[in-house]
């Protein structure tokens, strides 16, 4: 099994959120997009992460001051395959690459597996998706036999490409040493006067390499942030998704629509957790907790058959069993 090391671009300025702050550090569910990304990355047990950053650099990389990530600079925003080229240098040859985006948060683990499997043996492993309305996005090309020949974007695309509802979601995988060889190949020929990374799927297809393309498991998982409105959409998808994973461990939830978690929870058997409960940081909670609405937690242990009583505020707390608060 080839080293496996993950490229994340995190340069963007992120115009549409009218922000000071830099885009890959607003927040979903509590913590910066880009800390989502890494900690998916660290789950597929990388040799390493390299975070390509540019707009208010020092800021993000004080926000991951643990030393585990690999940093390169984009002074110049000249597109994707111009960032990749500052996160290539410390790459092997004999390694595979996979490339994520600073803020698309909530891509699984195993779908990436998927995207990273066909690189392993050789081959680009590229995440694509279906949707209505593909406005904005590259689309991708096909044969007539179904074999991908290359991506478009949309500025560079005919009427007829632009019909095309397969998107390209920016996320790959591919040998280093061909990508390397591809992205050192790239010009800035086209509508944007940028580096395209999307690019290099056709150069490969040139060099007789095949593309296998991976779906993602749900749509949410491509999704990514350019303004608040999307940030807000990936709140709540996040938010839906913690909410039915509790839901399915026995979780009985008043309404999943007005539960917040903000850290990691655990519960017991037959628990009820009411409305507008927020659950931050390390949350444990016992079997037969009654949880009323309008709570806070945050760092909390509750023992087995407790009530937590409407409206309260606990921080780092621990209660016993058979306790009313």
């Amino acid at each position: 099994m080839p080293p496996l090391h993950v490229i994340v671009l995190a340069a963007g300025k992120g115009k549409r959120m009218h922000s000071d702050l830099p885009k890959v550090l607003h927040r979903v569910a509590g913590r910066p997009l880009l800390a989502h990304v890494v900690a998916t990355a660290g789950r597929l047990e990388p040799a390493a992460v390299h975070v390509v950053h540019g707009h208010e650099g020092a800021q993000v990389r004080a926000c991951f001051g643990d030393g585990s990530i690999r940093w390169s600079e984009q002074e110049k925003q000249l597109g994707t395959g111009h960032a990749v080229m500052q996160a290539l240098p410390e790459v092997p040859d004999d390694a595979v690459c996979l490339i994520l985006y600073g803020d698309v948060p909530l891509v699984r683990s195993d779908t990436l597996r998927a995207v990273i499997d066909p690189a392993v043996a050789g081959a680009v492993g590229l995440l694509t998706s279906v949707v209505e309305n593909p406005q904005g996005l590259g689309r991708i090309r096909r044969d007539r036999e179904g074999r991908v020949l290359g991506i478009v974007e949309e500025k560079d695309a005919s009427d007829d490409e632009r019909s095309i509802k397969e998107i390209n979601t920016g996320i790959l995988a591919a040998p280093a040493s061909a990508l390397r060889r591809w992205v050192e190949a790239l010009d800035n020929r086209n509508a944007q006067g940028e580096y395209y990374l999307t690019d290099v799927i056709a150069m490969a297809v040139g060099e007789g390499i095949e593309i296998r393309t991976v779906s993602p498991t749900t749509p949410e998982e491509t999704l990514g942030a350019n303004d608040r409105i999307e940030l807000s959409r990936l709140e709540r998808a996040y938010q839906r998704r913690e909410a039915e994973a509790l839901m399915r461990a026995g979780v009985s939830l008043d309404d999943p629509a007005r539960l917040d978690v903000r850290g990691q929870v655990s519960a017991g058997r037959d628990v009820r957790i009411d409305v507008n409960v927020i659950l931050e940081g390390d949350v444990r909670i016992g079997d037969r907790v009654q949880i009323g609405p309008n709570c806070v937690l945050k760092d909390v242990d509750i023992g087995n058959d407790t009530e937590i009583l409407p409206n309260c505020v606990m921080e780092s707390a621990s209660v016993g069993a058979g306790c009313r608060i």
